[in-house]
């Protein structure tokens, strides 16, 4: 069953029209990969999923209900968490703020701190640094700071965008590592990635965003061994 439509889609920035109509769907327990080149629309679609860029036209579904107008801060009570581009910690707080600050919406404290407990599982390195300012962080413990801030929201749906920009090849890794078992543990993802060939080897399905429409989609795997998609995405 699908988690998120987004159906005919369109958004503007002024009087240039960044997203062109696009329909796409991710159904519970998916990874779903958005891939294209920059400009492509890919941040925009997913800003506009999350109410911090309005529509134009066309409708967002999460779970059936129409989400097209709701402000971003609803949506994380409703189980939608955003991992930005860029990461965007809060530099001169701790990370322990920062992890806190992901769990705004809950009120409930002893679940809160179980939470807690399972982000540093998941992310040693973020327990050790706990005390520090997340300003302090190297790239790749400030992209697992924001994963971890987002998961403090107990979401159903996280939406990623770039997670492994400007990070050093084992970081890299490491980061799908967590995406993946991020989607085991029951997540699902919905991600915009310009390491194609990375995000088609976790995604069940994926769509080639192109200047704000879709011109392929598909099975993940079979998007990897299309000729089209290995010359534009693949190719070293």
């Amino acid at each position: 069953m699908a988690i998120l439509e987004v159906k005919d889609l369109e958004v503007y920035y002024g009087v240039i029209q960044a997203i062109k109509g696009i329909s796409f769907e991710v159904n519970e327990g998916e990874i779903i990969a958005l891939i294209g080149a920059n400009g492509a629309g890919k941040t925009t679609t997913l800003q506009t999923i999350t109410g911090l860029i309005p529509a134009k036209a066309g409708h967002i579904l999460y779970d059936g209900k129409d989400i097209t107008r709701v402000p971003g801060y609803k949506l994380v009570s409703m189980g939608i968490a955003h991992v930005p581009e860029g990461r965007r910690v809060f530099a001169e707080l701790t990370v322990l703020q920062n992890l806190k600050l992901g769990a705004y919406t809950r009120k409930d404290k002893e679940e809160i701190e179980d939470s807690l407990k399972n982000i540093y599982q998941r992310f040693p390195r973020l327990e050790e640094r706990k005390n520090q300012p997340a300003g302090t962080l190297s790239g790749g413990e400030q992209q697992m700071l924001a994963m971890g801030r987002a998961l403090m929201s107990r979401p159903r749906l996280m939406l990623m965008d770039e997670p492994s920009m400007g990070l050093s090849p084992i970081y890299v890794n490491e980061i799908f590592d967590i995406i993946k078992e991020i989607h085991k543990s029951g997540t699902t993802v919905l991600l915009v990635e310009q390491n194609a060939k990375k995000a088609l080897a976790i995604a069940d399905k994926a769509y080639v965003l192109e200047t704000g429409t879709i011109a392929l989609s598909g099975d993940a795997k079979e998007l990897m061994n299309n000729d089209q998609v290995k010359k534009a995405y693949l190719s070293e």
